[in-house]
């Protein structure tokens, strides 16, 4: 799930009624020079001490319609 609460399954079964209004929204955006990138950064861990901020790696969560559109 990304930064939108919005489950991919959800994009997946939906996906030919979505397609149209989708694609009028991405082609707005694109004329428009809309930022779809904002994401939600979390820290993940990755080993050793939990204490050591050296430990832990970024992950972006982004909207699944984002990560369409790129």
């Amino acid at each position: 799930m990304g930064s939108d609460r919005m489950y991919p399954q959800v994009l997946r079964e939906l996906a030919e009624v979505i397609a149209g209004p989708l694609s009028i929204v991405f082609e707005r955006s694109w004329s428009l020079c809309e930022d779809w990138r904002k994401a939600n950064v979390t820290p993940v861990f990755k080993k050793g001490k939990k204490d050591d901020p050296g430990n832990y790696r970024p992950v972006s969560l982004t909207s699944i319609p984002g990560k369409t559109m790129e």
